[in-house]
């Protein structure tokens, strides 16, 4: 009978900091440039008009901007999602809960959450959360009084360091996905 193989984690840089990026799609990126060409290819010669779309491509370049640098690490002390314009720390010792999540199963209302300085949504289920996300399937952070929902890249494996580190400081949560125990099939 053989050992059971442990997962390898790849993403550590050299000072112990766990660093992925966030699970983009591809579409998004090409509607937004779509549109900034779209916007380019338009724009009239009447310098009132011209100013307008100027500042309309400028805000969808700072939103494309901004949807490319969202981020996640763990480092010995805090998990950050970070995004230009607004982002998120949250210690290890306040996480008490880690589970995947679907940000429809959370069915947030409000059209601008996830586009707004820090990403404010609420939730029938959860109350307010704070989301820095780029996509539906990711990971619902339960530290202090308002949840964080992240997307990372390789989420299993997110899951997994994320637990780890909580651990080491609270020991077991009440509910915590990537525990080595947990089942690795992506539900909550």
């Amino acid at each position: 009978m053989s050992a059971p193989t442990v997962p390898v984690v790849t993403h550590i840089d050299e000072t112990g900091r766990y660093r992925v990026g966030a699970d983009l799609s591809w579409t998004v990126v090409g509607v937004y440039v779509v549109l900034a060409i779209l916007l380019v290819l338009i724009l009239p010669r009447s310098t009132v008009t011209v100013w307008g779309l100027v500042v309309i491509l400028v805000l969808l370049l700072f939103f494309l901007a901004r949807y490319l640098s969202t981020a996640y690490w763990i480092d010995s002390d805090y998990l950050t999602a970070f995004r230009l314009a607004g982002g998120r720390r949250v210690r290890l010792e306040d996480v008490r809960r880690i589970e995947a999540a679907s940000l429809r199963e959370l069915s947030p209302t409000g059209f601008f959450g996830s586009w707004g300085y820090r990403g404010r949504m609420w939730s029938p289920r959860i109350g307010d959360f704070d989301s820095v996300q780029t996509s539906t399937k990711g990971i619902l952070v339960y530290a202090g009084p308002i949840p964080l929902y992240i997307t990372p890249k390789h989420q299993e494996e997110f899951l997994r360091e994320l637990s780890r580190r909580v651990r080491s400081y609270r020991g077991p949560l009440e509910v915590d996905h990537g525990a080595p125990s947990a089942p690795d099939d992506g539900s909550a």
